[in-house]
């Protein structure tokens, strides 16, 4: 622990835009999706169009992660690839704004998921570039409280700019986002980067080649890893658009307000749990961390059966910010810390957050059919109980996953 500091505190110069950076582009990322589809409801817009947007952009996005992965590990300008999803947030909340034609909404959205594929994978990059393996589960760790903050504040600017000036507010704030994430990234200088650390290559031994593609295949834990996400996200994905849909034939409520209030919640809980995920990594390495993960989407399956109200919305949603928050930190350092030494840290990155994409992509099409053939409080029973596929995958495999998640002997 004391070496991950030290790593941190030598790098302090360029770690602040760092964490600028993940706060901005927070709103940058999730900034307009939230309140796409409420913006074009009132635009006119039904909600099969509507629906049709926001997955043609989520599928995009999913099938360009691995790619994008392949190409930050390639690139000695991961610069770049904050700067081009900034510029394309800018130019989504303008189209948007100008005009509601479905082609050219549709286009926006893609653009934009498109480009905003290449931000996880990229901060991942920059980061391990900065801080080496050794710093990364720290610094990974601040980096998703920073951007669980930016969250609630892009969130509750929204839900408060959104009630007092209209919808276009929330769009103009989130190209707003998208020029600081720019100029934050633009504050870390190339220099301080270290290409062969970014990719997971070891700073020393002779052979600087990256391993073969085959890697991901061949690696146990990379897969019974994505295996367990993409159950989770299976049952994860729908549970909040499902309950919301049940809460809202039982009370009326603005909106604007419902949505920034199910994300701020969310993400305050987030910033807490995302700093406890940092430290009981460090002390006894990710395999718990994600277990509780896991755990806690059968829980809140329970709760939403039963509490189908505004009350409900608070228990629900903290357990949601529980189950993403520790995943945030565990998987981005999980995947850097298996594949340490290969050179194909962020295609790793980018193959398990498509696993997990695809997972979630299904998750609101299987919800709304069970949904509609026996109701919400059995559907959220049986989106909860996906995840103990995941569980049982962590509990049947815990020998080699403990060995996998130890972070005891992290090195450079």
């Amino acid at each position: 622990m004391g070496k991950q500091k030290s790593t941190i505190a030598k790098n302090h110069w360029v770690i602040w835009p760092l964490q600028s950076l993940n706060f901005f582009m927070a709103d940058m990322q999730a900034g307009i999706g939230p309140f796409l589809g409420v913006f074009l409801l009132a635009n006119g817009w039904k909600s099969g169009p509507i629906g049709t947007v926001m997955t043609i952009g989520g599928v995009a996005g999913m099938l360009m992660t691995a790619p994008a992965g392949a190409l930050i590990d390639e690139t000695k300008r991961k610069r770049l690839y904050i700067v081009i999803p900034g510029i394309f947030t800018i130019l989504a909340s303008a189209i948007i704004l100008l005009s509601q034609n479905f082609w050219l909404v549709s286009v926006s959205q893609i653009a934009t998921a498109v480009a905003g594929s290449a931000i996880g994978p990229a901060v991942v990059g920059i980061t391990l570039g900065i801080v080496k393996q050794a710093g990364f589960n720290r610094q990974n760790g601040y980096n998703q409280a920073y951007n669980h903050a930016g969250n609630v504040a892009g969130a509750a600017l929204s839900g408060y700019l959104g009630m007092k000036f209209g919808m276009p507010a929330v769009f103009y704030l989130a190209a707003l986002f998208g020029v600081l994430s720019i100029i934050s990234v633009l504050m870390v200088p190339a220099k301080s980067i270290d290409d062969r650390a970014a990719r997971g290559l070891k700073e020393s031994g002779g052979d600087s080649k990256a391993s073969g593609l085959k890697v991901l295949l061949h690696c146990k834990p990379l897969l019974i890893l994505a295996a367990a996400l993409a159950c989770f996200h299976l049952g994860n994905g729908a549970m909040l658009p499902l309950y919301g849909l049940a809460a809202a034939t039982k009370n009326q409520g603005n909106p604007i307000m419902f949505v920034a209030m199910t994300i701020v919640i969310a993400q305050v809980v987030m910033v807490i749990v995302s700093l406890i995920a940092m430290r009981m990594a460090e002390k006894s390495g990710y395999w718990l961390v994600l277990l509780v993960s896991f755990l806690a989407l059968p829980v809140r399956g329970v709760i939403a059966s039963h509490m189908i109200n505004h009350t409900g919305l608070y228990p629900v949603q903290i357990l949601d910010g529980i189950g993403a928050g520790l995943q945030s930190v565990a998987v981005p350092g999980l995947v850097a810390h298996i594949l340490n030494g290969t050179g194909r840290v962020n295609i790793g990155q980018g193959a398990v957050m498509t696993v997990q994409g695809l997972g979630a992509s299904l998750s609101p099409a299987i919800g709304g059919w069970i949904a509609q053939g026996f109701g919400y409080s059995s559907t959220f029973l049986i989106l909860g109980s996906f995840a103990t596929i995941s569980i049982l995958l962590w509990l049947i495999f815990a020998k080699s996953l403990r060995m996998a998640c130890d972070t005891s002997k992290q090195t450079t």
